[in-house]
């Protein structure tokens, strides 16, 4: 697996290995944000939640373990090229990626770009693994079947892998936001846990045990106060901490991680930088959490 394209950035994640063999995970960016449904920018999210990662410790004290670790290796492949304004062929671009990294029995970890970049990989996961559980963070419900008229929209990607998977097999926290009709159906059809996330899914994890998960997280789900830097920011949201805690709880549960992502980091709309920060470590804490 070569490199992908570095257009934004020449930077990689801290610590990632130049050996995509021996990578037990790799990253890559999804630089799309053509169908945002009110600020854009997040298309240039990856390359700078890479570029502060330089600043974080590569030890971990919630998890005892360092990316310095010979066991966890990592390989950051870069941004995909992906044809701007073309969302269509931007998606089929991410799956055929992702076919390719599951193929090599990689885990996938994506750094966005609008949630709708999850939508592809999500559908690749699936075929590998046909018992696949969506644990989704957000502030918005994203299960609009479209927004204005257009399926292709970032207020979609949970409604099409509930339709893929069945809402059973869906697990949505934090949510906040959304239409009458999205949270009918949430109720109805989707393991729905709005405005809460950690202890709701202290609660879920045990019935998730030995099952493979997608963790999908909008860093949006989290305050305003904590991450500014996003497209649609929603008061009332989740402190980082709490955010961390989420991820750790999935980390010492049974859960099997085959995948994961953090998307809608938009970097203009936040100058103190703490939104990529947080997302930074956020990915820091999934590669030791949840690589094996």
């Amino acid at each position: 697996m070569k490199k992908l394209d570095q257009q934004y950035s020449g930077n990689v994640f801290i610590l990632s290995s130049e050996n995509y063999e021996q990578a037990k995970a790799v990253i890559y960016g999804m630089p799309m944000d053509y169908t945002v449904s009110f600020r854009p920018g997040s298309r240039f999210g990856p390359p700078r939640i890479r570029e502060v990662s330089i600043g974080l410790e590569e030890y971990s004290p919630y998890l005892d373990r360092s990316l310095e670790d010979e066991d966890v290796c990592y390989f950051d492949a870069g941004d995909l090229l992906l044809p701007f304004g073309n969302a269509a062929r931007s998606l089929e671009i991410i799956g055929e990626y992702v076919k390719g990294l599951l193929e090599d029995d990689k885990m996938p970890v994506g750094l966005g770009g609008e949630h709708l970049v999850s939508w592809p990989v999500i559908s690749e996961v699936y075929k590998k693994y046909p018992d696949l559980a969506i644990i989704h963070f957000d502030a918005h419900a994203d299960l609009r079947d479209s927004y204005e008229g257009e399926p292709l929209s970032h207020s979609t990607p949970l409604k099409k892998a509930a339709q893929l998977l069945g809402g059973n097999n869906i697990y949505q926290f934090g949510i906040r936001s959304g239409s009458r009709e999205e949270w009918q159906y949430a109720r109805e059809n989707i393991n729905f846990f709005p405005f809460e996330v950690l202890e709701p899914l202290k609660q879920v994890l045990p019935s998730l045990a030995g099952r493979p998960v997608y963790l999908t997280i909008d860093i949006d789900v989290l305050d305003p106060s904590a991450a500014p830097g996003t497209g649609t920011a929603e008061a009332g949201g989740i402190t980082s901490k709490e955010l961390l805690g989420a991820i750790h709880a999935i980390a010492r549960s049974e859960v099997n991680i085959v995948g994961c992502d953090v998307v809608e980091v938009a970097p203009a709309y936040d100058p103190t930088e703490q939104t990529q920060i947080v997302a930074a470590k956020l990915i820091r804490e999934m590669l030791l959490g949840f690589i094996k």
